[in-house]
């Protein structure tokens, strides 16, 4: 579940960003739509608590998300919130199965290796597990970031441009995926996305149109 009333965030010297309420359920979709610049990165990074609000509220199952001493966010994030950024950020050093065992350490637990090979063994991963970063396709790499979101079983995923350097296969897999993903863990979904192709790719969701966003029904 995810709510926000009357939020704003500014960046330093420039005219703040306003957003408009939205209410998902859990288990929902919601698409952030708008081109590139319109902020869709911004609210995402709210919603997750790496940015406060400068104004009003975001509630993420049931915890207002700004309230939080930033210690007690990072565990948050860490256990609540599975992220695929735009950037993948996959450490270039360590092996596909040491970049999926970082997320116990940053959510201060102990590392479950029967957990990391169901994750690699579901994301078709498993024969990828001792390559790094540099010997993976795009497509392999983004699999990878999503392993390493989905490992904790979050009860939210948010995505930041999934599929904007993605042909149009490769694009159709990615939001199935996706899709797939949040229904089997009841998450809430959220896609920043400007590809018309991921609208597309949501031909029975239900649309409701507001400034920079659109929710989708379950």
């Amino acid at each position: 579940m995810i709510q926000s009333r009357g939020l704003r965030f500014a960046y330093p010297g420039a005219e703040p960003l306003c957003f408009a309420d939205v209410s998902v359920a859990q288990g929902g979709t919601l698409l952030l739509r708008g081109p590139s610049g319109s902020g869709k990165s911004t609210w995402l990074a709210l919603a997750s608590g790496l940015l406060t609000p400068t104004e009003g509220e975001v509630v993420v199952g049931g915890q207002s998300v700004g309230v939080l001493a930033a210690a007690a966010r990072d565990a948050w994030r860490a256990r609540h919130i599975g992220f695929l950024p735009q950037k993948l950020h996959l450490s270039e050093a360590l092996s596909v199965t040491d970049n999926l065992g970082l997320v116990f350490f940053a959510a201060g637990l102990p590392q479950d290796k029967a957990a990391v090979a169901h994750a690699l063994q579901a994301l078709d991963l498993a024969p990828l597990a001792a390559r790094k970063p540099a010997q993976l396709s795009g497509g392999q790499a983004q699999r990878v970031a999503l392993a390493r979101a989905l490992l904790l079983r979050p009860s939210v995923i948010l995505a930041d441009e999934p599929t904007a350097s993605l042909d149009d296969a490769a694009c159709a897999a990615a939001v199935d995926l996706l899709r797939g993903c949040a229904s089997e863990l009841n998450a809430t979904l959220v896609i920043a996305t400007h590809d018309a192709r991921v609208v597309q790719a949501l031909p029975q969701a239900s649309v409701l149109a507001f400034d920079i966003a659109v929710p989708v029904a379950a």
